[in-house]
């Protein structure tokens, strides 16, 4: 019998579920390239464990940030890649044809933060108006600044934002280049702990802080049986670092150089839970594509439910059967 590729593909997608794929079918599954910022998701796949008998090839590829990530995405140079709120609504402005195939919530004190120095004057967030705030530009940090401007009744013309990588938007903040700086762990912990700064307020009851794992339509079309077998891996990754932060912290540790107290910290501070995409989560990340064409920085309506997959949703399972 000849199959045609779209039902050979499905053969194959079963198979992989099951667990009956053999090496000669496993084969056939083409590579699936991973766009990763930091080695972060390689790290906690390779330390959990979740990198080992995988039934194709994982192709890396390495980004500073979340902005470049999307752009690759965009470009279709990758399949698949991670990226928070803001980031992946700058993906959909620029036209990118993406999909969220699945979703990770991060719990944290400080998951993300806007910062000040500690001998800073500034009290509240009103205390911003006129200063300097540093962040990447289309960064959930971005977004946090522009949401904490709001609880106090400000905008982004009642500031000045300076847009920075994190090594850069540390050192200003340290020598008081800047006034604040809008930021995520690991980064808040560390220069919480060796900068003496404070959180001026924390993102966790104004964000989502979400991570979006976003694949290409075209890899959703062609390789559907290595992204629901990716994003199992995933889950299961994570439900293992809930149980394993020290083990995951030195795995983080080792990647960023940062302290490896800093990622204990982090690691025993966060939980981490999957999120099913459904119509609330739609409409939060629309709110943030609202939020940025109402401060000019998309141009047009992005209509983010065209952004979903809710077909993913069938095979994910809640972490704490995902570790088991």
């Amino acid at each position: 019998m000849v199959f045609t590729t779209p039902f050979k593909r499905l053969l194959l997608g079963t198979a992989l579920a099951l667990g009956l794929m053999t090496t000669a079918h496993a084969a056939d599954l083409e590579p699936l390239r991973v766009a990763n910022q930091k080695s972060t998701i390689k790290a906690l796949l390779e330390v959990s464990g979740e990198t080992k008998h995988v039934p194709y090839e994982i192709q890396w590829s390495e980004f500073p940030s979340a902005s470049p990530l999307g752009e690759a995405l965009n470009a279709g140079a990758v399949d698949v890649g991670a990226l928070g709120d803001a980031p992946y609504v700058f993906a959909l402005g620029a036209g990118a044809s993406l999909k969220v195939i699945s979703i990770i919530h991060a719990e944290g004190r400080n998951t993300t933060a806007l910062l000040v120095p500690k001998d800073s004057p500034i009290k509240t967030v009103a205390d911003l108006k006129g200063k300097k705030i540093v962040t990447g530009r289309g960064s959930i940090g971005h977004y946090l600044a522009l949401k904490a401007l709001a609880s106090a009744g400000l905008t982004s013309k009642d500031v000045e934002f300076v847009f920075l990588l994190p090594a850069e938007s540390r050192l200003v903040l340290d020598n008081g280049t800047v006034d604040a700086w809008a930021t995520w762990d690991p980064y808040t912990t560390v220069v919480t702990s060796q900068s003496q700064a404070r959180v001026l307020i924390s993102g966790n009851k104004l964000l989502s802080n979400h991570l979006y794992f976003a694949a290409t339509s075209q890899a959703i079309a062609d390789k559907r049986a290595q992204l629901d077998d990716f994003v199992a891996r995933v889950d299961r990754a994570y439900a293992w670092a809930n149980v394993h932060p020290d083990e995951y912290a030195a795995a983080q540790a080792r990647i960023t150089g940062l302290p490896l107290a800093v990622h204990i910290e982090v690691a025993k501070d966060t939980h981490l839970t999957p999120v099913t995409i459904d119509d609330s989560v739609i409409s939060g990340l629309q709110a943030t594509a609202d939020t940025y064409q109402k401060e000019g920085l998309i141009t047009k309506h992005i209509d983010v439910s065209q952004g979903f997959d809710k077909s993913f949703n069938a095979k994910r399972v809640p972490l704490s059967q995902a570790s088991r």
